[in-house]
């Protein structure tokens, strides 16, 4: 119910702004907020319940990926001159998260679920640097931030994919992708990734 609630809010999202509401920035942050909130506890919860399956962390990925475009779409609509400034960044940003799909569907044909402890570090700081374009139309330095750690995340999902030999879920880092393709336990952490 978490995951796919997360896909109604963001389309929420898109139909407010689309429709121009009054006080849409307040609506959409708390809207945004708790599609957020959806994505942290919808796998802590799974797993406390040991129903955390590779399918269920599939749709987590798929339903992540279309709740973020919808909010960045509906913030588009709203604020298309940071969307214009920004777009050779943003259009790298979207290639590389492109190419990390391209990458794993070329390998094992299957999205990504990683699940990457800094890529969940990353999603903090999109968060926030969309909170802030959604308010202020305008982010500077943050968005500087958001920029560099999303290449950097996307270079390690797709390091993690190359070093894998199986598909699996769940890999906090790439140094515990190493250790798998050494054919090494892992320990993951319960409340981050399984």
């Amino acid at each position: 119910m978490l995951i796919y609630s997360r896909l109604i809010i963001g389309f929420i999202i898109v139909l407010l702004s689309y429709l121009q509401v009054d006080s849409y920035s307040i609506i959409a942050i708390i809207l945004f907020t708790i599609g957020l909130l959806t994505d942290i506890f919808d796998g802590i919860i799974a797993r406390k319940l040991a129903i955390s399956t590779q399918n269920l962390r599939r749709l987590d990925s798929t339903i992540d990926q279309i709740f973020f475009v919808s909010v960045l779409y509906s913030t588009f609509l709203q604020c298309p001159d940071f969307f214009k400034t920004n777009s050779l960044q943003l259009l790298i940003l979207v290639g590389f998260e492109a190419l990390t799909y391209l990458v794993c569907f070329l390998k094992f044909k299957k999205e990504i679920a990683t699940h990457a402890i800094a890529s969940k570090i990353w999603t903090l700081i999109l968060f926030s640097t969309l909170i802030q374009i959604m308010a202020t139309c305008n982010s500077n330095v943050l968005f500087q931030i958001c920029f560099y750690t999303g290449v950097l995340t996307r270079l390690e999902i797709i390091g993690i994919i190359l070093l894998l030999k199986n598909w699996t879920n769940d890999v906090p880092s790439i140094y515990h992708a190493w250790l798998l393709r050494k054919g090494k336990t892992i320990k993951r952490n319960t409340l981050f990734n399984g």
